[in-house]
């Protein structure tokens, strides 16, 4: 029983049950949404948030930020796919996008962990030169004409209506995620969120481990932006754009916390779901999927405020513990020596 307690309160648990009730209001309001076609296509379309959310998950873990991602996942995806477009190998296209998330995120590694940077500052200064380097890259030109057959390997079924994507995606995030927590290696991620100079003491090497966060962050950007491409069938020079608040908040709906340390890779990949979910919503409530930025910072800033202040009261109520404790100890010194003296 105690067992079953602990699980319904982990934040797995709570972001999917979130899931499903978010689900059943919308299948209330329009029964076509509770479709298994309609649902499963919640899952298909949430594979670029899910990559996203899972690689600055790493990120988040260690206590950084990393606004970048969007523009890596441009970068590499504009890149990608003009090489897929001038004829080259499908291998050669994708190791190339990969590498250039691996570099991108090296140099946001060796800012923020070796430069000490604060990381929001020196990943919005990447952003903006990233960004700028997709518009010279491109020439502000839309890369199109891809190959059919890889722009027709998003649709491509493993089981039923799931796509191979989602289920290699989603294989990836299981691994990855008994990586983090079962192995030595794994949880230096987040033993570096949770103390950084006491994880250097017991000699875990947080800023090894911060760069190679960033260079996971990248990589995971890349692969999003090639899956990107598939899906899309072309590349603008604004691809990925605003991607970075949809994942950071995916992050914090699945229980990541902001202040690194606490959380993982499966409920990140739950918040993703939610996330590229609301303009599909939105679309089944008959509004405008105009308001999807919106309703996406709304609800940031709100689990934001709601673990802020969860984690403060917490914070206060471990303090009047230990004073309560410290003052009971105190009295029964003084209620001993006045047993003494008389």
């Amino acid at each position: 029983m105690g067992q079953f307690k602990k699980l319904l309160k982990s934040h797995e648990v709570s972001s999917f049950l979130f899931l499903v009730a978010l689900i059943l209001l919308v299948g209330c309001v329009n029964p076509s949404f509770l479709q298994p076609t309609s649902i499963l296509n919640c899952f298909n379309d949430s594979v670029v948030f899910t990559l996203l959310a899972g690689g600055i998950a790493f990120v988040i873990l260690t206590g950084e930020i990393d606004v970048s991602i969007g523009a890596t996942l441009g970068i590499s995806a504009a890149v990608g796919a003009t090489l897929l477009r001038d004829g080259s190998n499908w291998m050669i296209a994708v190791l190339t996008a990969l590498s250039i998330g691996a570099v991108v995120g090296l140099v946001n590694g060796l800012g923020v962990a070796v430069l000490n940077i604060p990381s929001l500052i020196f990943t919005l200064g990447v952003n903006g030169v990233v960004r700028g380097m997709i518009y010279v890259y491109t020439k502000g030109a839309w890369v199109e004409n891809l190959p059919p057959a890889y722009t027709k390997l998003s649709n491509q079924p493993l089981v039923g209506q799931l796509t191979i994507f989602y289920g290699i995606t989603l294989a990836g995030v299981i691994i990855l995620h008994f990586v983090l927590t079962k192995t030595k290696k794994g949880k230096y991620f987040i033993a570096v969120g949770d103390n950084a100079a006491g994880a250097n003491l017991v000699g875990i090497p947080a800023v090894q481990t911060k760069i190679l966060a960033y260079v996971i962050c990248g990589v995971f950007a890349a692969a999003a932006g090639m899956i990107y491409t598939s899906r899309i069938g072309f590349i603008t020079p604004t691809a990925g754009n605003s991607y970075e608040m949809k994942a950071i908040a995916a992050c914090v709906l699945g229980g990541i916390s902001l202040s690194g340390g606490q959380g993982s890779l499966i409920g990140a990949s739950i918040g993703a779901v939610i996330m590229s979910s609301i303009s599909r919503i939105l679309v089944f409530l008959g509004f405008s999927s105009d308001y999807d930025n919106t309703i996406t910072g709304v609800l940031l800033i709100t689990i934001v405020v709601i673990n802020t202040v969860t984690q403060n009261k917490a914070i206060l109520k471990n303090r009047h513990q230990i004073l309560a404790a410290r003052t009971a100890v105190k009295t029964g010194e003084t209620e001993r020596k006045g047993g003494l003296q008389q």
